[in-house]
């Protein structure tokens, strides 16, 4: 990701890129997409969760396509379970997608492919990102962990959490994305404890770099925090989903500022929508219910 400038400012009402025709099965629609990918070329590939595809929407297009999936729920090597985040491997021209229900990650070719391939199976996969050296990091949200598999590799190493839920510096609560810059420092929205981590390579305890001040809507404060991406100078960017807003935290920062949304969740081109709750509390009482 590049530098931003301190100065820079966002237009504050935003224009759809995929999808805004309501909820449904079209492919000018989309039903509850979650994670998402953008090309160089500014091609956008949308985890189409309830539809389970992914879809493709190229700039400027009212209209997407479907790339990957889209046949009806299913465990088969051409169908999904609620995918729910999708990445590029430039290097094998193929769609890397977790398909949360199926519990597994899939390799899809990019171009005119029918069907996938297992990579990781048996893993709950809530996130992806991928570093320079085509090592996959995978977000686990039930494990509380961030997994790293180089090429190859089936079992992975933790390079954050894997203590259980928690909210010690080496522990994570429903984790759901990661980011690793240049030095293979890993940052983690940790969803449940509001906050974001950063840890560097071959550490086991992280430092709060976002949040950590429980959950709020203040300025040194996060609500179920989500995507997460950091440019060059160290700034997070961080999409605060529980507050509808996205927030900047320059490096060292102990507050954020709001640089769009956080107008309350809505429709409006000024508004996001995208409520999140799931915490160790809130995973311990709906244990104990049953």
């Amino acid at each position: 990701m590049p530098n931003i400038s301190v100065n820079a400012q966002w237009q504050q009402n935003g224009t759809p890129v995929a999808g805004g025709y309501g909820p449904g099965n079209a492919t000018n629609q989309l039903d509850f997409p979650l994670g998402l990918y953008v090309d160089d070329d500014q091609t956008v590939y949308v985890a189409d969760q309830l539809n389970h595809r992914i879809i493709q929407w190229k700039s400027g297009e009212t209209s997407g396509q479907v790339v990957a999936g889209g046949y009806e729920e299913g465990s088969g090597a051409h169908q999904f379970s609620m995918p729910c985040d999708v990445i590029v491997d430039k290097d094998t021209d193929s769609l890397i997608i977790c398909d949360y229900s199926n519990r597994r990650v899939v390799r899809w070719p990019r171009r005119n492919g029918t069907s996938g391939e297992t990579i990781i199976s048996s893993i709950d996969c809530a996130g992806l990102t991928m570093d320079e050296n085509g090592s996959l990091y995978v977000t686990e949200g039930e494990k509380h962990e961030v997994r790293r598999y180089r090429r190859g590799e089936s079992q992975g190493t933790v390079v954050a959490g894997g203590n259980g839920c928690g909210d010690r510096l080496d522990q994570l609560s429903y984790p759901r994305y990661a980011f690793v810059d240049r030095d293979h420092s890993v940052y983690v929205s940790d969803g449940g404890n509001h906050r974001v981590l950063k840890l560097v390579e071959g550490a086991k305890q992280g430092i709060v770099v976002a949040g950590g001040q429980g959950e709020g809507n203040g300025l040194k404060q996060l609500s179920y925090p989500d995507a997460v991406v950091v440019d060059q100078l160290g700034t997070v960017y961080v999409a605060d989903h529980g507050n509808n807003r996205i927030m900047r935290w320059p490096q060292g920062a102990t507050q954020g500022s709001v640089i769009v949304g956080g107008n309350g969740g809505g429709g409006q081109s000024s508004q996001f929508n995208g409520p999140f709750e799931k915490t160790c509390v809130s995973q311990e009482l709906q244990t104990d219910k049953y």
